[in-house]
């Protein structure tokens, strides 16, 4: 009965639960932001593509 109650009283598992949740969160916000900014990204670098090969040919 006393191994029963230490089980059901320890409390050593929790920190380490709480910093993978939150780990967790952040990983997902970042996700989120990247699939926002995606889109205006791919745009910029096809802008700056576009200029540098007009620049390197001469133009």
């Amino acid at each position: 009965m006393l191994t029963i109650n230490r089980f059901l009283y320890d409390d050593s598992g929790t920190t380490a639960i709480e910093y993978g949740l939150i780990a967790g969160l952040v990983a997902v916000a970042i996700i989120g932001a990247l699939l926002a900014l995606g889109g205006s990204l791919e745009g910029l670098f096809t802008t700056v593509g576009g200029h540098v090969d007009t620049a390197a040919s001469g133009g």
